[in-house]
């Protein structure tokens, strides 16, 4: 059974290696959506959204909320984003799929 969890952070970034307006400092406010897989436990829970949002509050958010991305990858294109996101959870939950909206109408998503 697979449950999930939404959650929006802003950050600032640019890209290095394009040539376009996403070159210049611009900011988004992005929407993740975090989905685990698993079976259902003997409490009758994939995973509690308090642990789940636990996870990636600290895993993911407290560090990307509010910062400038270029801070912390060197080319934070959205698909590049997300794969840091995927590595930083991976190793906690049960991932199904990570998806991540740049604005309204852009995302990448991630499967297993």
């Amino acid at each position: 059974m697979k449950v999930g969890r939404v959650f929006y952070f802003d950050a600032s970034h640019h890209l290095p290696n394009y040539q376009g307006a996403c070159e210049r400092v611009h900011g988004h406010t992005y929407r993740l959506e975090v989905v685990v897989e698993d079976d259902v436990g003997q409490d009758g829970m994939v995973l509690d959204f308090g642990r789940l949002k636990q996870v990636v509050v600290e895993g993911v958010l407290e560090e990307l909320d509010h910062c400038d991305l270029n801070q912390v990858l060197d080319n934070p294109t959205a698909e590049n984003i997300v794969e840091w996101i995927w590595s930083r959870l991976c190793g906690q939950l049960n991932l199904d799929s990570i998806t991540l909206w740049e604005g309204r109408g852009k995302w990448v998503r991630r499967k297993r």
